[in-house]
């Protein structure tokens, strides 16, 4: 047996990430700073695509060097999350339409949603411009999205 971190595990189409809400995560309170949010769903997002056999690292070294930056992010907080919490980060590629991606994100603590978030991540070049991923790309990617996509 290996020490690797874990990059979750997909129930169906929908990718599950455990975290642990260290002291390092919360504010003055106790409680799970709001940027930290936006950091657990990054995670999410990655370790989804490293599972569908897609690496940040082999984007970047590929014939076409590519990269995804996030576009729009709308997030719901609905309960606060403390110090020593153990949280899943579930996230949903929901559809990849011309460069854009768009996925459905929530941290759960049990059976409690915390927070919600709405992303599109947009497929660009290394000059920033916009790009459509490619056809590879998009061909790991689809067997993860939901059948209406």
């Amino acid at each position: 047996m290996t020490d690797r971190p874990t990059a979750g595990r997909f129930e169906g189409t929908e990718h599950r990430l455990p975290v642990r809400v260290y002291y390092e995560d919360t504010d003055f309170t106790g409680l799970v700073y709001h940027a930290n949010y936006v950091r657990y769903f990054e995670r999410g997002r990655s370790d989804a695509l490293r599972l569908m056999g897609v690496g940040h690292a082999e984007l970047l070294d590929g014939d076409e060097p590519m990269a995804f930056v996030v576009s729009k992010l709308e997030i719901a907080y609905l309960k606060p999350a403390r110090i020593d919490d153990e949280l899943v980060v579930r996230t949903q590629y929901r559809a990849v339409k011309g460069p854009r991606l768009l996925i459905g994100q929530s941290i759960w603590r049990g059976e409690v949603e915390l927070c919600r978030a709405e992303v599109e991540a947009v497929c660009i070049h290394m000059d920033g411009r916009p790009r459509r991923p490619t056809r590879a790309l998009v061909e790991r990617i689809t067997p993860w999205l939901p059948p209406q996509a």
